[in-house]
């Protein structure tokens, strides 16, 4: 059994366009992967403990991470750690600042869940920050620079050492992300049997 952990961006959930198509796909052509999705936690360090738990279940395993937008970060955060493969769909890799904008009340689109950010929240992203990859073979980013949300210079350039895939056009989404789905299983190395 192989495990695929994906890990959703900030105010999204399982049901993101992203994960439920990738979801459908795996099931249908790799049914021995097992895809995990879990709905995280507003706050970061209680979504960083959901996700460790949930590696820590599988760790023996072969796990492979996909991680879009914040899910991005936490991704780039549980590679290194566990040196575990990651493919990162438009990350976040400065969270921490953008999330300055956010400090209130939300409320997720998906869920409905109302919740308060606060600047405890953004210390929390910073301490999973890591200036210097060790393992940046183990990562994989694909990114559009016509990403709305976020600046793609900025994963380009702190992901230089990794292998990318960067397209012009598209949009923070990500146009077209199920062209890559066998391309992401065979770099995550779960493709076999």
């Amino acid at each position: 059994m192989s495990t695929l952990l994906y890990i959703h961006g900030f105010n999204s959930s399982p049901q993101s366009v992203k994960a439920s198509s990738l979801k459908q796909w795996v099931e249908k052509n790799y049914p021995h992967i097992n895809m995990i999705v879990p709905q995280l936690p507003n706050y970061p360090k209680q979504a960083e403990v959901v996700l460790n738990d949930i590696i820590m279940q599988h760790q023996h395993e072969k796990i492979g991470l996909v991680g879009s937008s914040l899910g991005g970060y936490f991704s780039i955060w549980f590679s290194e750690r566990y040196q575990l493969p990651a493919v990162l769909v438009n990350p976040a890799v400065r969270p921490f600042d953008l999330l300055q904008d956010y400090l209130g009340e939300n409320t997720n689109p998906y869920t409905q869940e109302k919740y308060l950010l606060e600047s405890k929240h953004i210390d929390e992203l910073k301490s999973l920050h890591i200036e210097q990859l060790r393992s940046p073979n183990l990562i994989w980013l694909l990114q559009q620079m016509g990403d709305e949300v976020l600046d793609y210079r900025e994963a380009v350039a702190y992901l230089s050492k990794s292998k990318q895939t960067v397209e012009s056009g598209g949009n923070h989404a990500f146009v077209g992300f199920e062209a890559y789905f066998p391309q992401m299983i065979h770099f995550l190395d779960l493709a076999e049997k």
